[in-house]
Protein backbone atom coordinates (compact mmCIF):
# COMPACT_ATOMS: atom_id res chain seq x y z
CA UNK A 1 0.00 0.00 0.00
CA UNK A 2 2.82 2.42 0.85
CA UNK A 3 4.40 1.69 -2.51
CA UNK A 4 1.14 2.53 -4.29
CA UNK A 5 0.82 5.85 -2.46
CA UNK A 6 4.43 6.69 -3.27
CA UNK A 7 3.89 6.03 -6.95
CA UNK A 8 0.77 8.22 -6.99
CA UNK A 9 2.78 11.07 -5.50
CA UNK A 10 5.42 10.65 -8.21
CA UNK A 11 2.72 10.81 -10.87
CA UNK A 12 1.23 13.98 -9.40
CA UNK A 13 4.47 15.86 -8.84
CA UNK A 14 7.21 14.74 -11.20
CA UNK A 15 5.65 14.85 -14.66
CA UNK A 16 6.29 17.79 -17.03
CA UNK A 17 3.91 20.73 -17.25
CA UNK A 18 2.96 21.77 -20.79
CA UNK A 19 0.98 24.71 -22.10
CA UNK A 20 -2.44 23.59 -23.28
CA UNK A 21 -2.51 24.32 -27.01
CA UNK A 22 -4.58 22.81 -29.82
CA UNK A 23 -4.39 23.27 -33.58
CA UNK A 24 -7.30 22.76 -35.94
CA UNK A 25 -10.25 24.39 -37.70
CA UNK A 26 -12.38 27.20 -36.28
CA UNK A 27 -15.93 28.01 -37.37
CA UNK A 28 -18.42 30.60 -36.12
CA UNK A 29 -22.07 30.75 -35.12
CA UNK A 30 -24.70 31.32 -37.78
CA UNK A 31 -27.09 34.26 -37.35
CA UNK A 32 -29.97 31.93 -36.42
CA UNK A 33 -28.35 31.24 -33.02
CA UNK A 34 -28.63 34.84 -31.82
CA UNK A 35 -30.45 34.87 -28.47
CA UNK A 36 -30.54 31.09 -28.07
CA UNK A 37 -29.30 29.57 -24.79
CA UNK A 38 -25.85 27.98 -24.81
CA UNK A 39 -24.88 24.85 -22.87
CA UNK A 40 -23.81 27.03 -19.93
CA UNK A 41 -27.24 28.68 -19.76
CA UNK A 42 -26.07 32.03 -21.12
CA UNK A 43 -27.78 33.36 -24.22
CA UNK A 44 -25.61 33.55 -27.30
CA UNK A 45 -24.92 37.06 -28.58
CA UNK A 46 -22.98 37.87 -31.74
CA UNK A 47 -21.44 40.93 -30.08
CA UNK A 48 -19.83 39.03 -27.19
CA UNK A 49 -16.42 37.38 -27.47
CA UNK A 50 -17.40 33.82 -26.61
CA UNK A 51 -16.74 30.31 -27.90
CA UNK A 52 -17.84 26.70 -27.83
CA UNK A 53 -15.30 24.00 -26.96
CA UNK A 54 -15.80 20.27 -26.51
CA UNK A 55 -14.06 19.78 -23.16
CA UNK A 56 -12.74 22.98 -21.54
CA UNK A 57 -14.69 24.11 -18.46
CA UNK A 58 -17.12 27.00 -18.86
CA UNK A 59 -15.49 30.29 -17.93
CA UNK A 60 -12.11 29.29 -19.37
CA UNK A 61 -10.48 32.16 -21.29
CA UNK A 62 -8.69 31.07 -24.45
CA UNK A 63 -6.57 32.84 -27.04
CA UNK A 64 -7.44 31.91 -30.61
CA UNK A 65 -4.95 32.79 -33.36
CA UNK A 66 -5.64 32.67 -37.09
CA UNK A 67 -2.59 30.94 -38.56
CA UNK A 68 -3.09 32.54 -41.98
CA UNK A 69 -2.87 36.17 -40.82
CA UNK A 70 -1.55 35.90 -37.24
CA UNK A 71 -4.56 37.81 -35.86
CA UNK A 72 -5.60 36.80 -32.33
CA UNK A 73 -8.64 37.21 -30.10
CA UNK A 74 -9.38 36.27 -26.49
CA UNK A 75 -12.73 34.60 -25.86
CA UNK A 76 -14.54 32.89 -22.98
CA UNK A 77 -15.88 29.33 -23.29
CA UNK A 78 -19.63 29.22 -22.55
CA UNK A 79 -20.89 26.48 -24.89
CA UNK A 80 -20.17 22.94 -26.12
CA UNK A 81 -19.08 21.98 -29.63
CA UNK A 82 -18.34 22.08 -32.48
CA UNK A 83 -19.33 18.49 -33.25
CA UNK A 84 -17.79 18.35 -36.72
CA UNK A 85 -14.66 16.36 -37.54
CA UNK A 86 -11.53 18.50 -37.56
CA UNK A 87 -13.08 21.54 -35.88
CA UNK A 88 -11.82 22.43 -32.42
CA UNK A 89 -13.63 25.69 -31.60
CA UNK A 90 -16.78 27.54 -32.61
CA UNK A 91 -16.55 31.32 -32.20
CA UNK A 92 -19.05 34.11 -31.88
CA UNK A 93 -19.42 36.16 -35.04
CA UNK A 94 -17.66 39.19 -33.51
CA UNK A 95 -14.68 36.99 -32.60
CA UNK A 96 -14.55 35.60 -36.15
CA UNK A 97 -14.58 39.16 -37.48
CA UNK A 98 -11.55 40.02 -35.35
CA UNK A 99 -9.75 37.01 -36.84
CA UNK A 100 -10.72 38.03 -40.37
CA UNK A 101 -12.41 34.85 -41.62
CA UNK A 102 -16.13 35.67 -41.69
CA UNK A 103 -16.25 35.58 -45.49
CA UNK A 104 -14.32 32.28 -45.57
CA UNK A 105 -16.41 30.46 -42.98
CA UNK A 106 -13.50 28.42 -41.60
CA UNK A 107 -9.93 29.14 -40.49
CA UNK A 108 -6.90 27.17 -39.37
CA UNK A 109 -6.22 28.30 -35.81
CA UNK A 110 -4.34 27.58 -32.62
CA UNK A 111 -6.24 27.57 -29.33
CA UNK A 112 -4.33 28.33 -26.14
CA UNK A 113 -5.70 28.36 -22.57
CA UNK A 114 -4.68 31.59 -20.85
CA UNK A 115 -7.00 31.64 -17.81
CA UNK A 116 -8.96 28.77 -16.27
CA UNK A 117 -11.35 31.22 -14.58
CA UNK A 118 -12.34 31.20 -10.93
CA UNK A 119 -13.09 27.49 -10.86
CA UNK A 120 -16.65 28.11 -9.67
CA UNK A 121 -18.32 26.43 -12.59
CA UNK A 122 -20.54 23.37 -12.34
CA UNK A 123 -19.11 22.12 -15.61
CA UNK A 124 -15.83 20.74 -14.27
CA UNK A 125 -13.85 18.01 -16.03
CA UNK A 126 -15.73 14.71 -15.88
CA UNK A 127 -14.46 11.13 -15.88
CA UNK A 128 -15.00 9.20 -19.11
CA UNK A 129 -17.56 6.45 -18.72
CA UNK A 130 -18.92 5.12 -15.46
CA UNK A 131 -15.78 4.74 -13.37
CA UNK A 132 -16.41 3.23 -9.97
CA UNK A 133 -13.71 2.46 -7.44
CA UNK A 134 -13.72 -0.90 -5.71
CA UNK A 135 -13.16 -1.07 -1.95
CA UNK A 136 -9.69 -2.54 -2.46
CA UNK A 137 -8.04 -1.56 -5.70
CA UNK A 138 -4.28 -1.74 -6.39
CA UNK A 139 -2.15 -0.80 -9.39
CA UNK A 140 1.45 -1.50 -10.30
CA UNK A 141 3.02 1.43 -12.17
CA UNK A 142 6.19 1.79 -14.18
CA UNK A 143 6.48 5.56 -14.34
CA UNK A 144 8.98 7.41 -16.46
CA UNK A 145 9.25 11.04 -17.43
CA UNK A 146 9.46 11.47 -21.20
CA UNK A 147 9.12 13.91 -24.07
CA UNK A 148 6.64 12.32 -26.51
CA UNK A 149 6.92 12.90 -30.25
CA UNK A 150 4.48 12.82 -33.14
CA UNK A 151 0.73 12.79 -32.56
CA UNK A 152 -1.63 11.29 -30.01
CA UNK A 153 -5.39 11.18 -29.35
CA UNK A 154 -6.61 12.86 -26.18
CA UNK A 155 -9.78 11.27 -24.87
CA UNK A 156 -10.39 13.31 -21.73
CA UNK A 157 -9.23 15.54 -18.89
CA UNK A 158 -9.37 14.59 -15.21
CA UNK A 159 -8.78 15.88 -11.73
CA UNK A 160 -9.20 12.59 -9.86
CA UNK A 161 -6.09 10.38 -10.01
CA UNK A 162 -8.05 7.21 -9.27
CA UNK A 163 -10.11 7.66 -12.45
CA UNK A 164 -6.90 8.33 -14.33
CA UNK A 165 -5.25 5.14 -13.07
CA UNK A 166 -8.16 2.87 -13.83
CA UNK A 167 -8.77 4.24 -17.30
CA UNK A 168 -5.07 4.10 -18.16
CA UNK A 169 -5.06 0.41 -17.26
CA UNK A 170 -8.23 -0.27 -19.29
CA UNK A 171 -6.99 1.66 -22.33
CA UNK A 172 -3.65 -0.16 -22.44
CA UNK A 173 -5.42 -3.53 -22.36
CA UNK A 174 -8.12 -2.55 -24.88
CA UNK A 175 -6.02 -0.80 -27.54
CA UNK A 176 -2.46 -2.04 -26.92
CA UNK A 177 -1.19 1.54 -27.28
CA UNK A 178 1.11 3.64 -25.17
CA UNK A 179 -0.79 5.99 -22.86
CA UNK A 180 0.69 9.38 -21.95
CA UNK A 181 -0.46 11.62 -19.10
CA UNK A 182 -0.10 15.36 -19.69
CA UNK A 183 -0.09 17.46 -16.51
CA UNK A 184 -1.71 20.87 -16.98
CA UNK A 185 -1.71 23.60 -14.35
CA UNK A 186 -4.46 26.15 -14.96
CA UNK A 187 -4.97 28.95 -12.46
CA UNK A 188 -3.17 26.89 -9.81
CA UNK A 189 -5.31 23.78 -10.37
CA UNK A 190 -3.86 20.55 -11.75
CA UNK A 191 -5.63 18.68 -14.53
CA UNK A 192 -4.52 15.46 -16.19
CA UNK A 193 -4.98 14.93 -19.93
CA UNK A 194 -5.11 11.29 -21.02
CA UNK A 195 -3.52 10.79 -24.45
CA UNK A 196 -3.51 7.44 -26.25
CA UNK A 197 -0.87 6.48 -28.80
CA UNK A 198 2.24 8.07 -30.27
CA UNK A 199 1.84 8.18 -34.05
CA UNK A 200 4.47 9.37 -36.51
CA UNK A 201 1.94 11.21 -38.73
CA UNK A 202 -1.38 13.03 -38.25
CA UNK A 203 -3.26 10.73 -40.72
CA UNK A 204 -2.34 7.70 -38.59
CA UNK A 205 -3.60 9.51 -35.49
CA UNK A 206 -6.80 10.50 -37.34
CA UNK A 207 -7.36 6.86 -38.31
CA UNK A 208 -7.05 5.76 -34.69
CA UNK A 209 -9.32 8.59 -33.51
CA UNK A 210 -11.99 7.35 -35.95
CA UNK A 211 -11.81 3.96 -34.23
CA UNK A 212 -12.53 5.67 -30.90
CA UNK A 213 -15.36 7.94 -32.09
CA UNK A 214 -18.26 5.81 -30.86
CA UNK A 215 -16.89 5.37 -27.37
CA UNK A 216 -15.09 8.72 -27.07
CA UNK A 217 -16.89 11.23 -29.35
CA UNK A 218 -14.97 14.22 -27.94
CA UNK A 219 -11.50 12.77 -28.61
CA UNK A 220 -9.17 15.08 -30.51
CA UNK A 221 -5.69 15.02 -32.05
CA UNK A 222 -2.74 16.29 -30.02
CA UNK A 223 0.46 17.42 -31.72
CA UNK A 224 3.18 16.68 -29.15
CA UNK A 225 5.54 19.04 -30.96
CA UNK A 226 3.25 22.00 -30.14
CA UNK A 227 2.69 21.22 -26.46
Amino acid sequence: MNKTIFLILILACSMPVFAQVQTGKASYYANKFEGRPTASGEKYKHSKLTAAHKTLPFGTKIKVTNIANNLSVEVVVNDRGPYVDGRIVDLSKSAAEKLGFVNLGLADVTVEVIDAGDGKTSDKPKPIGNVEVEEKEFYDFEIERNVPKGFGVQIGTYQELVNLMRLTDNLKKSYQKKVTVQVKVLNGIKYYGLIVGQFSTRPKAEQFRNELKKKFPDAFIVDFGRL
